[in-house]
């Protein structure tokens, strides 16, 4: 595959887990210092990891969502639990990946994820409430 071919199949992976709407933010956001990082995690993470055929977006999602809860990337897990509405992983699949992080990374970790989760999750029920009165 050539990077033009990686890059096309990136930026479609990208945007069928963010969404068209947070791929535009972002795209639209780039500037001349973080163009050459953008594209790499199109590249790399988006065009090569997670397009790779081998597990689901639903448990590369899962999987993605404990690594970032493990490693307190906080804003990262914010979006991948927001991305779980185009990746299938369930309310449920969560819990049960942030009950492994309380016990391989710590409760402290998990505590602040599970946290995040509530906010983000009532956010994303009241975002839903208001598309269907």
């Amino acid at each position: 595959m050539t990077m033009i071919d990686r890059h096309a199949q990136g930026m479609a992976t990208r945007r069928s887990v963010l969404g068209d709407a947070h791929v535009d933010r972002a795209e639209a956001a780039k500037t001349a210092l973080d163009t050459d990082f953008q594209r790499l995690i199109t590249e790399a993470a988006w065009g090569h990891v997670w397009s790779r055929d081998t597990w689901t977006k639903r448990e590369r999602s899962i999987v993605t969502l404990a690594l970032l809860a493990a490693l307190g990337h906080w804003e990262e897990v914010a979006m991948h639990l927001r991305a779980t509405a185009n990746t299938g992983a369930t309310r449920a699949d969560i819990e049960e990946a942030f009950l492994h992080v309380a016990i391989y990374a710590g409760v402290p970790a998990a505590n602040h994820a599970f946290k995040i989760a509530r906010t983000v999750f009532a956010e994303m029920d009241a975002a839903r409430e208001g598309e269907n009165p």
